[in-house]
């Protein structure tokens, strides 16, 4: 696999010798390396990036996930949102900016407290367990975060305490009694009118309860003009547009002051002027994107950590959480005297036969099964190539079969190891001269480089599964080169006609004379469907005990 690796997860690959001018290695590795997985280090002379200047280069480029609630362990919504995250910060750090990825853990909350009582632990051990196995998710998924924060963490505590006592400084904490229709799972009260029949929740399908409570209140509708002329200035603040509209319709028709405590819930941060109650999981939580970007140890100073990379450049999230991330968040932001993030993405939900995979809903797909399955490159491409960022997207075995298949295995795949063939075969794998003028006057050069830029813009501005189309079409253009020149046929000549394949089938720029090629390995495992009688024999080995190999099914390309 290591020859497969050096094309998919960096931007130097042995790709070119051997077919006429394949002038290939440099930057298509650079343009899909955000969506797969990088493993050898960029020795290649040409870059997508251009030197960032001083400003730039000096702002870190900070990028959160959601903080995932605790409750159960990750499924496949919370990995796409990971997956995508990874391949954006990826890009970045190809741009040479100083990137700071962000995920992590919320752990507070009531929610938390009755899951880890159903499952015989404390809140504490509950939550231990649970954010280990995202770690250990994000560790298969090969995601490459550089902070995981933990809402437990004592730092996290004290940041909390902080922005509180800033925003009780602003006058827009108050206290008041509250009765309404409350949700559990979405821990949020809700307006009647946004209820289905029979007060069910539109999100998590279960009836809401009534509840009344003597609760701190944060004073949002103080700041719906500055929220609105936030929207008006910078219309970018929320994406996609038609996420925009959703957050402008719900300011438009008028904001709430929201409870920012409970007096029912022990699991939480006690409230700094009220140990009886806890403050609310989301005005808990959304500080989580604050306090990771402190060292783990560090006292939870919050000016400290603003001073640390604040705000925020991209929060992405599920748009079932829009709008404490477009609304509430900001808000209580303007009120501490922070800095808002620059922008909020919501993408959407992935579904399963039609409906939202949730942990509440019981219907996940686990990503755990398909990476031992089908391999972390597969997963991570499928979902970022078939679900296009933004919209809804649903999963089929079959059509995640199809499309690795068809993208990875028979186009990239087959493109690197027909290459390397021909180099191995003909050239001892061994490049017979440099290849600095080797493309000149060649189309090829030309459409390759306009498709990464064309990537790179797409990349810029989140439009990934446009991104994996463009360096398809790199491979697609490929292999249709090499099927036009046949450069096999002037290697069979021999002589001038030979010499002529291996000094013209270089990439541009960084291959020199004398440097050995990797041997053409597989890049990609081809995924072979079982048939029902090995199905059926599968099946039954499990039930007795015995493991089925990750390999089972799959075929090398």
């Amino acid at each position: 696999m290591a020859a497969g690796r050096a094309f998919l997860g960096a931007p130097c690959s042995s790709l070119a010798t051997g077919a006429r001018r394949l002038a290939f290695a440099s930057p298509p590795p650079r343009a899909l390396a955000p969506a797969l997985r990088r493993r050898v280090p960029c020795r290649c002379v040409a870059s997508v990036s251009s030197t960032p200047d001083a400003a730039s280069a000096s702002e870190p480029y900070v990028l959160t996930t959601p903080l995932y609630y605790v409750n159960a362990p990750p499924h496949m919504g919370s990995a796409y949102t990971t997956i995508a995250a990874d391949a954006i910060a990826r890009f970045q750090r190809l741009l040479e900016k100083k990137v700071i990825f962000i995920t992590g853990t919320d752990e507070h909350g009531e929610k938390i407290a009755t899951s880890a009582e159903a499952s015989g632990r404390n809140p504490k051990e509950h939550c231990d367990a649970i954010s280990s196995s995202y770690k250990m998710l994000w560790a298969d998924l090969d995601i490459e975060y550089d902070k995981f924060i933990r809402t437990t963490d004592h730092k996290h505590e004290g940041v909390v305490n902080e922005f509180y006592s800033r925003v009780l400084s602003s006058g827009d904490i108050y206290r008041a009694d509250y009765e309404g229709l409350y949700c559990v799972n979405c821990e949020e009260y809700k307006d009647e009118k946004e209820l289905a029949e029979n007060k069910i929740c539109p999100v998590h399908l279960k009836p809401c309860v009534a509840r009344k409570e003597d609760n701190y209140f944060f004073a949002l509708s103080k700041y719906q003009h500055k929220l609105e002329e936030l929207l008006a200035r910078n219309p970018d603040f929320v994406r996609p547009s038609h996420r925009l509209n959703e957050v402008q319709g719900w300011i438009k028709s008028g904001l709430r002051d929201f409870s920012i405590s409970r007096a029912s819930v022990d699991w939480g941060i006690p409230v700094p002027n009220d140990t009886k109650q806890t403050i609310y999981v989301w005005f808990d939580a959304l500080l989580g994107y604050i306090s990771a970007l402190l060292d783990d140890g560090e006292q939870g100073s919050l000016q400290q950590a603003i001073d640390r990379g604040w705000p925020a450049s991209l929060h992405l999230i599920g748009k079932d959480i829009l709008r404490f991330h477009a609304v509430y968040w900001p808000a209580m932001l303007m009120s501490a005297g922070i800095s808002v993030p620059d922008a909020v993405f919501g993408h959407g939900f992935l579904t399963k036969d039609g409906m939202k995979m949730g942990k509440s809903l019981g219907n996940t797909l686990e990503p755990k099964d398909l990476v031992e399955r089908f391999g972390a490159d597969a997963v991570r491409y499928f979902f970022l190539r078939e679900v296009e960022f933004g919209n809804d997207g649903d999963y089929s075995e079959e059509r995640f079969i199809n499309i690795v298949n068809a993208h990875l295995a028979n186009t990239i795949g087959n493109l690197l190891n027909r290459t390397l063939g021909l180099l191995k075969k003909n050239c001892k794998s061994t490049l017979a001269f440099d290849s600095i003028a080797a493309a000149d006057g060649v189309p090829l050069r030309e459409n390759v480089e306009n498709l990464v830029y064309k990537a790179k813009h797409h990349y810029e501005n989140i439009f990934l599964s446009s991104a994996c189309e463009s360096v398809l079409e790199i491979g697609n253009l490929g292999n249709l080169y090499i099927d036009e020149q046949a450069p096999w046929s002037c290697f069979k000549k021999g002589g001038e006609s030979a010499e002529k394949a291996a000094k013209e089938d270089t990439k541009w720029g960084g291959l020199k004379a004398g440097q050995v090629m990797m041997e053409p390995k597989p890049v990609f495992a081809r995924i072979e469907t079982e048939t029902t009688e090995e199905a059926q024999a599968s099946s039954k080995a499990a039930k007795g005990g015995k493991k089925k190999s990750p390999s089972k099914g799959l075929v090398e390309a």
